[in-house]
């Protein structure tokens, strides 16, 4: 996630499907150099559809591994009962998805960056409401965007508010076996992978990781560099690519990434999650990412 979201052009509305998803039997497709990787998508550029058209996507597109988003009016609902989420839960499973990842977001998302204490409140209201809705679909990790870095503040101050606040939510993490991942995004902040290892050793908890996105350092970075520093901090990866000179997120392998280097990377620093892609576009887009996936991950 990047900019607020995953694309700087605004991607075209989604023609809804009328089929229902079905039942599929998915066998695991082993890579060269290591154990099959899933590959997934996020919900967070699937704003258009439902659950079930989410999930009868999925299937068409064979993608393993959804991120469920859950957000006031979306569906799911960021309100939802227990009860509703394990509904979820087991909507997922009937049609053969795995959950990989979950966010729940409130319309204020709050930030864990900002000098306004409230901010900084709602942050963790919405960080708390994720656990506590991963915890219930049996999912191990959320996704966790720290909000956007103010001139009001110092680097300083935010830093110690950032850390300040994942030290105050690690025990219910660790107590709901949830890892929350810190994403790194266009915010100002967390800018080196030295800096998201620093945050995650001072923190001091298993359950504190980063949330990797391969495409948001690359206007100044190499996400090759990210997954060597953090190794074992990174809880997920989110795909993007990116074209440096025009300064855009393009679709996958349109761009500058390296993919046989990052996708031999995380082999060798030992990521064994799923990679779930976040790149906006249309129906036939979202079939021809799970292909160029297939690929990436087949590298």
């Amino acid at each position: 996630m990047g900019c607020g979201l995953s694309t700087l052009r605004r991607p075209r509305r989604f023609m809804r499907s009328k089929t229902r998803y079905r039942v599929r039997w998915r066998f695991q497709r082993p890579q060269p150099g290591g154990e099959a990787v899933k590959i997934g998508v996020t919900q967070i550029i699937l704003s258009d559809l439902s659950l079930d058209d989410t999930l009868e996507l999925c299937q068409v597109a064979d993608y393993e591994v959804i991120e469920l988003v859950f957000g006031e009016g979306r569906d799911p609902d960021v309100a939802m009962s227990d009860d509703e989420i394990r509904g979820v839960r087991d909507r997922c499973e009937r049609a053969g998805i795995e959950i990989g990842s979950s966010i729940g977001w409130y319309a204020e998302r709050g930030c864990f960056i900002h000098p306004d204490r409230a901010e900084r409140d709602q942050g963790m209201k919405c960080l708390v409401r994720s656990i506590e809705i991963a915890n219930t679909l049996g999912v191990d990790a959320v996704l966790l965007h720290p909000g956007q870095l103010t001139a009001e503040a110092t680097y300083r101050e935010a830093w110690d508010w950032m850390v300040g606040g994942m030290k105050e939510v690690a025990p219910f993490a660790e107590e709901k076996g949830v890892t929350v991942g810190i994403e790194n995004v266009w915010n100002k902040f967390i800018l080196s992978p030295r800096e998201a290892g620093e945050i995650v050793d001072e923190v001091g908890s298993e359950r504190i990781g980063i949330y990797l996105d391969t495409a948001n350092m690359m206007f100044y970075g190499y996400p090759e560099h990210w997954i060597r520093g953090l190794g074992k901090k990174i809880a997920r990866v989110h795909f993007k690519d990116f074209v440096r000179k025009d300064r855009a997120f393009v679709p996958l392998m349109d761009g500058d990434t390296d993919w046989a280097t990052v996708v031999s990377d995380l082999r060798k620093v030992g990521y064994d999650g799923p990679v779930i892609h976040e790149v906006g576009g249309d129906r036939e887009l979202q079939i021809e990412m799970a292909a160029r996936m297939r690929k990436i991950v087949s590298l």
